[in-house]
């Protein structure tokens, strides 16, 4: 079991380089050899999330609640805890970073931290306040991105009769819970006392009709009961009184509202006695150790511009298991041999020279592994970009609104190497270096671009001015034609 006394964080959001994954978290990850059942929790910011996270934990203390309107929480923190119910699990928590978050400025990791919270976690907790309205419906705008944000297969469908990602997203995205805090309505419908369930159902009802107003209203509600079949609501009463929320985490129970207490105590139980073990595609349970790959895969995906892709996933976390259970066998059978043929005099020494020259051959292979994947990575790309190369010779993107032309060819193009079977290990640290050495034409072609644009602009501006000048001047000429023609008609 793994024992952390305080949470640490598992992907860092920085205003530099975005998301970037904690090598103290990966380290801790790479310990835990058991299941692991992951719970992330998502959300505005400043509503209450770490406390529950807490809860979850048995703590009162851990994840950092906050006493202001400031959000405290940044990316993704993580804590690991010997799973209260299930012997032989380990419970990871996962408490992201507020969603909306004003003070950031520049809220376009939001998506993506939500995103990651649906890729890794097998329980999805959303966190709101008040009541399920359709303000509350379109601050959770995030779920109907999804479709845009996560691939299934590496590869396009081979038949129209292939279901198509968004139609498989159902097998494996998490099982859903919305946390409403702070509620204050009485739970009734029609003079009748619903269950807390039953609100969500009745909240997530679709309207009839095909209005811009009424696919508004309808759309975020199609994906959570496409999306997540298995749902769960739970409702929050107002924990203690506005002064003591500030200390929150020091209260003890019986200073707790007794009907938030119940109500936690109910969340708690149902998070831990329903939430399953963390599995990837083809129902395999993972570790500790597995999920840390994970979190540096679809991470790496991100910051290379690309769609994290479960199957590469899968691929490549295969890989890795699969080359470190080979080397194990090979050296266990190794050893056997040579303890079935070796004497015992001064055995020690031809162990380890033997031990020596099973790494040196595999030193040697490693190497020459990785030099021919990065030849061939980089004789891959240099194919696919030929024709984008032949563009900026050209100066096609150089040009008003050329940038978003560049962004998109490039994606394409990043989607076509990721399709490509067989680059090997070093694909994603080719792709990162050709996509790095490409920035400075990037900004080159944006700053042409903001140029170009406001030139245009500029020109256009001149040119209204001059039609409506010219304009001016004819309706001007107009009348004093008809002035003209008033005065030789009273001659």
């Amino acid at each position: 079991e793994i024992h952390m006394p305080v949470p640490v964080c598992l992907i860092e959001n920085t205003p530099a380089r975005g998301l970037v994954v904690q090598e103290e978290a990966l380290q801790v990850l790479s310990e835990v050899t058991q299941p692991v059942v992951v719970v992330a929790i998502t959300g505005l910011y400043r509503t209450g999330k770490s406390y529950l996270m807490n809860r979850l934990a048995c703590q009162r203390k851990g994840f950092s609640l906050g006493s202001s309107v400031q959000s405290h929480t940044k990316g993704i923190w993580m804590w690991c805890v010997p799973h209260p119910c299930k012997p032989g699990h380990t419970l990871v928590l996962l408490d992201t970073e507020g969603l909306g978050d004003v003070e950031k400025g520049d809220t376009k990791n939001d998506t993506w931290i939500f995103v990651l919270s649906v890729l890794l976690c097998s329980t999805l907790i959303y966190n709101s306040r008040g009541t399920i309205d359709q303000q509350a419906m379109e601050q959770l705008h995030y779920v109907v991105k999804l479709t845009e944000h996560i691939k299934l297969k590496a590869a396009p469908k081979k038949s129209k009769d292939e279901l198509e990602d968004s139609e498989k997203f159902v097998l494996f995205f998490p099982a859903f819970v919305w946390a409403v805090r702070d509620f204050t309505l009485q739970l009734e419908m029609n003079g009748k006392e619903v269950s807390d369930d039953e609100y969500l159902e009745n909240a997530l009802k679709l309207k009839a009709g095909s209005s811009p107003e009424i696919q508004c209203y309808n759309q975020p509600r199609e994906c959570i009961r496409r999306f997540f079949p298995d749902r769960k609501c739970f409702v929050f009463d107002q924990p203690a009184t506005k002064r003591n929320l500030v200390c929150l985490e020091e209260l003890q129970d019986n200073e707790l509202d007794p009907d938030f207490q119940q109500q936690v105590e109910k969340f708690c139980s149902h998070i831990w006695e329903n939430s399953a073990p963390k599995t990837i595609l083809g129902s395999r349970v993972i570790t500790g150790n597995m999920l840390g790959k994970l979190a540096a895969t679809y991470v790496e995906a991100i910051q290379s511009g690309a769609v994290p892709c479960l199957e590469s996933a899968v691929l490549a976390l295969a890989k890795i298991e699969n080359t470190a259970a080979v080397k194990e066998a090979c050296e266990r059978e190794t050893l056997e041999l040579f303890m079935t043929r070796a004497f015992e005099d001064d055995i020690c020494y031809f162990q380890a020279e033997l031990i020596r020259q099973v790494e040196e051959v595999k030193v040697k292979f490693c190497t020459d592994n990785e030099r021919a994947s990065h030849d061939k990575c980089k004789a891959a790309l240099r194919d696919l970009s030929q024709d984008m190369e032949r563009r900026i010779s050209d100066g096609i993107y150089h040009v008003p609104g050329g940038y978003q032309q560049f962004k998109g060819d490039q994606q394409a193009l990043v989607e076509k190497y990721q399709e490509l079977p067989g680059k090997g290990v070093k694909a994603a640290a080719v792709l990162q270096e050709f996509l790095q050495g490409r920035k400075a034409l990037a900004k080159s072609i944006l700053n042409a671009d903001l140029s170009l644009t406001e030139k245009d602009r500029e020109l256009k501006c001149q040119q209204d001015q001059h039609e409506r000048a010219e304009q001016e001047r004819k309706v001007q000429r107009e009348k004093e034609a008809e002035e003209k023609q008033k005065l030789q008609g009273q001659l």
